[in-house]
């Protein structure tokens, strides 16, 4: 067990002292005690105000020990100098620690270590401005699940019980971060619909959103709060089975395009926006909604947020139930919907209490100031709403979040779009209008032209780049004016890493203030890990950006911060994500240079149909046969390269880049390739695991969430895949560029990776896995093709991270 931490802010004495008071740790008569032990005494009989009565929490402290043979209560009436080792002792059990299992009454100090629990110099005994600064630095330590001791102290109600708690501050910081003082049993929740600049639906009137908003109870008597808006367009409900019949057929052969000579220019996608309807005359003005909601769908971070001030507000856009419209998958349409409502909060744009009658309503609790949550198509809008510029937004927390929809479900000239799903099958997943019979029979037919036409424009069948994959290039446009938080996880291939690749390129570009997080997780949401404290980095972030309170966050939160493949539960700073940090490193695919398992520069893609059925029911076994190095029936359907044994370990930071020098016996082909790390290891899982159930207290009488973490696999494993990259052999030169494939003829084929972060250990191997179809991604119709390849002219060129 490992306790990273990264959202703590240094704090001199003097602002702790103000600090403890602001939270009713310490008072005017607790600063004038000069017996350390009087002081400790009564800052542990502060942490257990949930019991009125003295007497108990007498007894609660006697349960803890401050040495292996004195209890706490006892100890602190000693009148003995106050240790090091008794006061860590008491740290720990506060902590969630247990003697004997997680830690040793008799090594507190190397218990605190070995956890990685922050321990500030100390001497052998402390004096009572000592055990203050130890004490501060305590309450901002995170415990066995995953929280810092005043967020646990908060969840059992520490701000609620504090005798003057109707005159805590609200909102109240504490080492830089929100507090949760808030009562979230009178939360507020109410339903307005924010008119949009749309008319995608071409019904001739405005797009009316239907948006959620959830708020303290105080921001109904003047308080002012910012907000966390969450787009998300599932929340309205998702059309699972009407969905399916729109699923593509990837099991389907690679066919021959026709070549061309196509510049950008040619596919270039210009938004239109001169037929927007003018917007409907308002008929009154309020301050009341008439609509309000019960619990759906919400993200676990949120529901943290609002025990600490924050209102949130969740709007599903255009095309979903209760709102106007129809989805789009990714256009500037999206964007729009999704920023009408930032502006409606910020107080740019109009909203009405319902859809009909036209009165007008204002965030008027709003402070005007939003920052976007949300993972996946939620991160999308997000990141479309950043790079939009609108006014308003002050920053976004984006996990997994696209920049290109082309990116997604295409990769140079390839579908590469698991499970048949393309952005025509994601709009009618989206579309929850369809659920609502009376509404839908309005725009059905529309809406299933509108759907045709999206099948067709996105040429699934091509892979090409075209004007409908321009158009959903989230990167055209950077007006990105607020604050970024890029989440990502490493082994992430439904949204893949280039997305926040090319992200923060396209932000560096800005100036704004960026940090990245990439996590060794697939599609995960972070807010609730034991060896990484995610939800107080965001915390210390939002406070900064939304509440505009001077924590430094900018400085304390580090640029870049990677979880570890091969140390379980090691997270990291640094500077950047490839950049100066690195040098390339080329390796020649030569026999001098790369064992070459097999011994062949030749593969098939044909396989036996039985085999192929296997492996198209089974893609583990299917991986596990393409990967392996102790031979399978997919040894002369690939080339599998290895360097020599690593005599050092070294990372990989960047994006890795392949040279090859191949041709096809036919006049279609592709090329996949994947990086694979060889060596015995017990790895981390692909999945976190829970390891306590709804032990994260989120508030006071609020939200509990599970905690969870990477673990390693029990079972000693021989490879993982590190990153893997696709090419038509038809878009050699770029992805909308198509060029003739003459059979028997070598080219040259130059492809980057998906850009990683990894750790190879000394002692493991490098491998490369050049093959065809990838039956988890590109279409795979088992054709009858071969390749062979030069690889006395092939090349990988690897950036490694230096030092």
């Amino acid at each position: 067990m490992k306790i990273n931490q990264f959202a703590y802010v240094p704090t001199a004495h003097d602002q702790i002292i103000s600090e403890l008071t602001r939270i009713g740790f310490l008072n005017s008569q607790s600063q004038q005690i000069n017996d350390p032990q009087l002081l400790f005494r009564k800052l542990l009989l502060q942490c257990y105000l949930e019991h009125s009565g003295k007497t108990t929490r007498i007894q609660k402290i006697a349960n803890l020990m401050a040495t292996p043979t004195i209890d706490a209560n006892t100890y602190t009436k000693s009148g003995r100098p106050l240790t090091k080792e008794a006061f860590y002792n008491i740290a720990l059990q506060l902590l969630g620690f247990l003697d004997d299992l997680d830690f040793s009454l008799a090594d507190p100090l190397g218990s605190m270590k070995k956890l990685g629990l922050p321990i500030i110099p100390l001497p052998e005994h402390l004096d009572c401005n000592q055990l203050i600064d130890a004490w501060y630095r305590l309450l901002n330590t995170r415990n066995k699940y995953g929280q810092t001791l005043i967020d646990y102290l908060a969840g059992r109600g520490y701000y609620h019980f504090l005798n003057d708690h109707r005159l805590v501050n609200r909102p109240l910081v504490f080492n830089g971060k929100a507090q949760a003082t808030f009562d979230t049993g009178t939360l507020i929740r109410e339903v307005v619909y924010v008119e949009a600049p749309l008319d995608s639906d071409q019904d001739g009137q405005r797009d009316l959103l239907k948006v959620c908003v959830i708020r303290p109870a105080e921001s109904n008597h003047g308080l002012k709060v910012p907000i966390i808006y969450t787009a998300d367009p599932y929340a309205q409900g998702m059309n699972v089975e009407w969905s399916k019949k729109y699923s593509h057929n990837n099991n389907r052969s690679l066919t021959h395009k026709e070549p061309n000579q196509l510049t950008y220019q040619d596919v270039m996608n210009t938004y239109n926006d001169a037929n927007v309807p003018k917007p409907r005359p308002v008929q009154g003005q309020s301050k009341e909604t008439e609509e309000t909601f019960t619990k759906f769908w919400s993200y676990s971070l949120n529901d943290y947020f609002l025990a600490r001030g924050f209102a949130v507000v969740y709007a599903s856009g255009i095309g979903t139930k209760d709102s106007d419209g129809f989805r789009t998958t990714g256009t500037r349409d999206e964007t729009i919907s999704t920023t009408s409502v930032i502006e409606w909060l910020h107080g740019d744009r109009i909203a009405f209490t319902n859809k009909s009658d036209r009165i007008a309503i204002k965030a008027w609790w709003s402070n005007g100031n939003v920052g976007m949550t949300g993972r996946s198509y939620l991160g999308t809008l997000a990141n479309a709403s950043i790079l939009s510029g609108v006014t308003g937004l002050k920053t976004a927390v984006v996990e997994a979040g696209l920049s290109d929809y082309y990116d997604y479900y295409r990769e140079n000239g390839l579908v590469v779009a698991p499970d048949g799903d393309d952005a025509d099958s994601l709009a009618e997943w989206t579309f929850s209008r369809q659920r609502e019979a009376g509404d839908y029979a309005k725009i059905k037919l529309a809406w299933l032209t509108h759907l045709k036409a999206m099948r067709q424009q996105e040429a699934h069948d091509s892979g090409n780049y075209n004007q409908f994959w321009d158009a959903r290039r989230l990167l055209k446009q950077n007006h990105a004016q607020a604050d970024v938080l890029l989440v990502h996880g490493l082994n992430d291939w439904n949204v893949k890493t280039a997305q926040a690749w090319n992200m923060r390129k396209a932000l560096k570009k800005r100036s704004v203030t960026q940090k990245l997080i990439l996590h060794q997780g697939q599609h995960e949401y972070l807010n609730n890990f034991r060896s990484f404290d995610y939800t107080d980095l965001v915390n210390l972030w939002l406070t900064n950006k939304l509440l505009a309170v001077d924590n430094h966050a900018d400085d304390v939160i580090d640029d870049v911060i990677v979880q570890d493949n091969a140390q379980p539960e090691t997270w990291t700073g640094y500077k950047d994500w490839g950049g100066q940090q690195t040098t390339w490193q080329v390796y020649q695919l030569t026999p001098n240079n790369m064992k070459n398992l097999n011994g062949n520069n030749t593969f098939s893609d044909r396989l036996a149909n039985e085999l192929f059925n296997d492996y198209t029911q089974d893609l583990v076994r299917w991986r596990n046969d393409l990967y392996t190095r102790n031979g399978s029936p997919m040894d002369t359907h690939c080339i599998r390269l290895l360097t020599a044994p690593l005599n050092r370990a070294l990372v990989i930071d960047g994006r890795p880049q392949i040279t090859l020098r191949a041709k096809s016996d036919a006049n279609v082909g592709m090329i996949s390739v994947a990086l694979v790390d060889y060596g015995q290891a017990h790895r981390l899982g692909d999945y976190p695991q829970v390891i306590k159930s709804q032990k994260i207290l989120s508030g006071y009488n609020w939200r509990k969430d599970d905690l969870r973490e990477f673990l390693p696999q029990k079972k000693v494993t021989d490879f993982k895949r590190i990153t893997e990259a696709h090419l038509n052999m038809q878009n050699r030169q770029n992805s909308y560029r198509v060029d003739e494939l003459i059979p028997g003829k070598f080219y040259e084929l130059q492809f980057e990776f998906q850009p990683t972060f990894w750790h190879l250990l000394s002692g493991h191997q490098l491998g490369i896995v050049i093959y065809a179809s990838d039956m988890a991604y590109t279409v795979h119709g088992n054709q009858a093709i071969n390749y062979q390849l030069d690889l006395t002219k092939s090349s990988l060129k690897v950036p490694i991270l230096k030092n």
